[in-house]
């Protein structure tokens, strides 16, 4: 054993907690608050939705693998909701095949880093007010039960 390396293998799960919350504390240090889980006016759910220090809306699209990517093509119906869309990724996850144009963050579970910053898209100040309210109102039932 002296000597020997021991690699881990994550389920799919796993690599999906572990690049969440890498993701989240990206943001939490970029100064945005970040909520995981965020129900969307369409009906569709962000892995990520956080508010930044100026008002702005990013959400994050965490992919835990080549499959999740494949099949999951919803990602387009958040763009409406946001001023900046990513995708995050763990830094094995194949980047190759991801579309040129949303931002990416590569995470695990301890942090992560923006590889390719986000298009500005600023929201329409009505959903932009309406999205915040919202925002607000998740995470203060959140703290409270």
């Amino acid at each position: 054993m002296d000597g020997e390396i021991t690699f881990i293998t994550l389920t799919r799960p796993e690599v999906t907690d572990a690049v969440t919350r890498g993701a989240a504390r990206l943001f939490d240090a970029l100064g945005y608050a970040p909520l995981l889980e965020v129900g969307l006016p369409n009906g569709r759910r962000a892995d990520i939705m956080a508010l930044g220090p100026r008002g702005q809306i990013a959400i994050v699209e965490v992919k835990s693998s080549l499959e999740d990517f494949r099949v999951d093509l919803k990602w387009p119906e958040y763009l409406p909701y946001c001023d900046a869309f990513f995708f995050a990724v763990a830094p094995e996850f194949p980047r190759d095949i991801l579309p040129e144009g949303p931002g990416l963050v590569i995470a695990d579970g301890f942090g992560g880093a923006v590889l390719t910053e986000a298009p500005a898209t600023p929201l329409a100040p009505a959903r932009r007010k309406a999205l915040t309210l919202a925002f607000a109102r998740l995470a203060a039932f959140r703290a409270t039960f």
